[in-house]
């Protein structure tokens, strides 16, 4: 029998039909006043995720992890890190989502581990050790050469010497992040039992992370070069991921996942290549994944017709029954609202892009902060912490600035901790911040609330196909969304001035009413074939 975690309607389906929120929890909140989030911290903010309606929240890693690249380096895939809590603390953070009806999923990373986790350890004891294989070791090619001419994508050769052993392991991140094998099968049941654990303790899904780098070519030849303005960038990444042995083993995945109830799985799909490459991880049949991201969709520039384009390109890579996703901010890119940012128009602009991301066909994804238009940190050089942005800064100051911590209030620390945060807070958080929206009812945080809200109770939003109505926007974006009982109107204006939007076809001829609106009018004005927008508006229309 199927649990019940507070279900909308009989066939309420929480990862197509809901909303997914994505917490960073080093930054979400701090419980204990050591400056870093954690589990009791998360716990003790999941009615503010009820209020703002969503279904599910999706954890970055948890894991014990020495922090070289905060915990996407995983020392122990069946424990919690210290510094996030104990293993009853995530058991009572389960309970507790799932008795106000929110899901839970996991971040998997295994397509790398820790250099501290005890099977690398072992690995690199010595060459014939028993866990020897369990990771890429290869010698040298002739005259003292790297085995091939693979990239890390963090920078430099994905080659470290081990002096001990006298042979290079393959690392495709930081040389602290060694890959693992997945041609071992002790390998591939090893990480399977590690799916089963968090089953057991009732996670309700998983991310998984740079999924479709697992595999390697068997005979590990050579990229070919391409333009680029880095190493990794300056090759064709053929041999390095994307391998056909990753959907059998994905249908693998998927059949051990369904033997739980409506569990699932999204992965991130770490690719140069066109978005048909993400699309093909669904599978044929669509028995892969159940949901992959687009990235291409973060790209956009603020723009009607690029992102038109976007949603087309990716409606069009599908396959038939397959089902998008999409998202706009995540832990790894900068936010959009500063992406977006428009002076005194940079709130307008993020109600624009959350209706956008709420009301497309597929589920959307939501990162914390998003629903307040958090805006991107800005990190001075001494205080980064990020590897890419160590390496790399000034031309890449890294990530630090989409993870810096939430802000709940106006106190000291933004109310996200008693003690000096890990990061810095933004500057602007005694304006910007949870409580000061909350009290004010024409806040993005309220747009957020009456846009899930919306979704929550309309079969078009939630399961409709996707029809637009302008085939090449300039200023706005006009959409139908139709299900059998039910068809809306959205209207998206990406300009700071009125327009007036002319649509390709006819609507049906019945009486439209706003169901939601950005502008302060009573009435959303149609005439004819064209809808009067007021600058940056975005709306909702049904029909009477």
């Amino acid at each position: 029998m199927t649990e019940d975690y507070g279900l909308r309607t009989e066939d309420y389906l929480w990862w197509r039909d809901g909303v997914i929120y994505q917490i960073y929890p080093r930054s979400f909140a701090d419980s204990n006043g050591d400056g870093i989030g954690d589990l009791p911290g998360i716990i003790a903010r999941l009615d503010h995720l009820s209020e703002l309606g969503v279904d599910a929240v999706w954890l970055s890693p948890v894991y014990p992890s020495p922090m070289y690249d905060f915990g996407y380096d995983v020392s122990d895939y069946c424990e919690i890190d210290p510094v996030f809590g104990t293993l009853a603390d995530f058991d009572r953070l389960v309970q507790q989502a799932h008795q106000r009806g929110l899901r839970i999923i996991m971040d998997l990373v295994l397509n790398h581990s820790s250099h501290q986790h005890p099977w690398f350890v072992e690995s690199r004891a010595s060459r014939d050790n028993p866990r020897r294989d369990w990771y890429i070791w290869r010698d040298g090619a002739t005259g003292g050469k790297l085995p091939n001419n693979w990239q890390s994508f963090f920078g430099g050769p994905a080659w470290e010497w081990d002096e001990r052993t006298q042979q290079y392991y393959l690392h495709s991140f930081l040389k602290e992040q060694p890959d693992l094998n997945w041609r071992n099968p002790a390998v591939k049941e090893a990480l399977f039992d590690v799916v089963r654990f968090w089953l057991e303790r009732g996670v309700d899904g998983f991310r998984l992370d740079v999924f479709n780098l697992y595999f390697k070519d068997a005979l590990f030849r050579d990229n070919p070069p391409r333009p680029g303005l880095r190493g990794y960038d300056r090759q064709w990444h053929v041999y390095d991921k994307d391998q056909p042995e990753m959907h059998p083993l994905l249908r693998e995945l998927r059949a051990l996942l369904d033997r739980y109830p409506e569990r699932m799985a999204v992965g991130e799909t770490f690719s140069d290549h066109p978005i048909e490459m993400a699309a093909a991880y669904y599978g044929e049949n669509n028995d892969e994944l159940h949901l992959a991201f687009n990235f291409h969709f973060t790209q956009q520039p603020w723009r009607a017709r690029a992102f038109h384009e976007a949603i087309a390109q990716w409606e069009a890579a599908l396959r038939p029954g397959a089902w998008p996703c999409y998202v706009l901010s995540n832990h790894d890119v900068v936010r959009h609202a500063s992406r977006y940012a428009a002076g005194l128009h940079t709130d307008a602009r993020a109600q624009v892009a959350a209706a956008l991301l709420l009301t497309l066909r597929g589920t959307p994804f939501l990162y914390y902060g998003e629903e307040i238009a958090m805006r991107q940190g800005q990190i001075p050089r001494a205080e980064i912490q990020d590897p890419v942005g160590k390496r790399y800064w000034p031309f890449h100051k890294g990530r630090d600035g989409c993870r810096t911590p939430m802000p709940w209030d106006d106190s000291p620390n933004a109310g996200f901790s008693v003690n000096p945060p890990w990061l810095r807070v933004n500057p602007d958080y005694r304006e910007r911040n949870v409580a000061a929206q909350r009290q004010d009812p024409n806040s993005v945080f309220h747009w957020y609330r009456r846009l899930i809200a919306l979704r929550r109770t309309s079969p078009a939003l939630r399961r409709g196909a996707y029809r637009p109505l302008i085939r090449r926007p300039v200023h706005a974006l006009a959409y139908l969304r139709e299900a059998p009982e039910q068809t809306l109107l959205v209207a998206l204006n990406f300009s700071s001035r009125p327009v007036l939007a002319v649509l390709d076809e006819p609507l049906p001829a019945r009486d439209w009413h706003a169901l939601l609106s950005t502008a302060d009018r009573p009435e959303l004005e149609l005439l004819g074939n064209s809808l009067a927008l007021a600058p940056y508006e975005a709306c909702v229309l049904g029909m009477a």
